[in-house]
């Protein structure tokens, strides 16, 4: 019975995991394809208001069941920050793909004259588009860290305070890198539209900004 319990308990976070990324992915994505689609009508702020507010969203919805993680990188650095087990890290990235899959997938069969789906891209040169992925999931994360650490912490304000973070990071990085931040949302629309270019980018670029990020919080806080 307790095994069947800790099961169902896993289990649950796994499906936050994949519900989370889906509905952040379909909508974050899916608002950039309308804008596509209706030759700019959602301009850039629409679209940064966007992602920041589905970001909120998922905090709130799926916060207290797996800390709504919602990207690798964010994993990758929880677990670095000895917050996560490393034996979740491969299941919450399944997870999290799965979910940014179904996203693109649903999103295809939508719009299917679209051929790009979202997908983040170099709006300059390769090396500046990389630097500014490293840089900004650096300033996300350790937003994440710090809005979630000693009296910082408040369940009821951090989801604001990390959704505006990642709605300015859309506003001033979006035409120069995508601004992906987060590995799934650039994976998933890349392979279902079929267009590579630099993904590499927006694999690594992330994880990099984001374990950095964690010791820089480290040198920052003080155990109270």
């Amino acid at each position: 019975m307790f095994d069947g319990i800790i099961i169902k308990s896993f289990m649950k976070k796994y499906l936050s995991e994949f519900i989370g990324t889906f509905i952040l992915v379909f909508a974050g994505t899916g608002v950039v394809i309308v804008d596509q689609q209706t030759a700019g009508a959602v301009t850039l702020t629409g679209i940064a208001a966007c992602w920041g507010m589905v970001i909120v969203a998922t905090v709130y919805a799926f916060g207290d069941i797996s800390g709504n993680h919602i990207n690798p990188a964010v994993t990758i650095a929880m677990a670095v920050d000895k917050r996560f087990e490393w034996k979740e890290v491969p299941p919450y990235i399944i997870a999290q793909l799965l979910g940014a899959f179904g996203a693109s997938l649903l999103l295809h069969f939508l719009f299917p004259d679209n051929t790009t789906l979202g997908i983040t891209q170099p709006g300059g040169s390769v090396m500046q588009s990389f630097i500014m992925e490293v840089v900004m999931t650096f300033i996300l994360l350790l937003v994440i860290l710090r809005v979630s650490t000693g009296s910082k912490e408040k369940g009821i304000t951090a989801g604001i305070v990390i959704g505006s973070t990642v709605a300015f990071l859309v506003l001033f990085g979006g035409p120069v890198s995508g601004t992906s931040l987060n590995p799934t949302r650039s994976i998933a629309p890349a392979i279902i539209s079929g267009n590579f270019n630099a993904l590499w980018i927006y694999i690594t670029a992330p994880v990099i900004g984001a374990v950095g990020a964690v010791f820089v919080h480290r040198g920052l806080h003080t155990k109270e």
